[in-house]
């Protein structure tokens, strides 16, 4: 093994996870999120999820040791979305912060695809959430 690859798995902020449905993105915010995490997890796990789906359904957990968003990273979630627009189907954001439920109503709003906040509680309800073929 590498020491070094190790290393940098260690300062990774943002976790891909791997127990989603089918056709679903999850990541998971372990720290504080920065441009770096964009850079290096996040856009070529939507890469992929576009090239391998068409479209992106989305579980975003900020668990409990997530802090908050670096300035740069909060403009490289922008610009992804910018880049994709039609392409995130579904965003579930899975929190106990409670800035995300008015953050993600606004977001609904702007965005073309469907987008909720859920409690940390309720992470099975969201992923049966994002993966439904339903409009609900």
């Amino acid at each position: 093994i590498d020491p070094h690859a190790q290393a940098f798995e260690n300062d990774v902020m943002i976790r891909i996870l791997h127990d989603m449905p089918a056709g679903v993105l999850g990541l998971e915010a372990v720290d504080d999120v920065e441009k770096e995490d964009y850079e290096n997890v996040i856009v070529p796990a939507v890469n992929d999820a576009i090239t391998r789906y068409g479209k992106v359904r989305l579980i975003y957990i900020l668990g409990p040791d997530f802090d908050e968003y670096e300035g740069e990273a909060v403009w490289e979630d922008l610009k992804l979305g910018v880049r994709h627009p039609a392409s995130f189907e579904r965003i579930a954001v899975v929190t106990n912060a409670r800035w995300a439920g008015p953050a993600i109503k606004i977001l609904s709003i702007l965005w073309p695809g469907q987008a909720r906040a859920f409690p940390l509680s309720e992470l099975e309800s969201a992923k049966r959430w994002a993966a439904a073929e339903d409009a609900s």
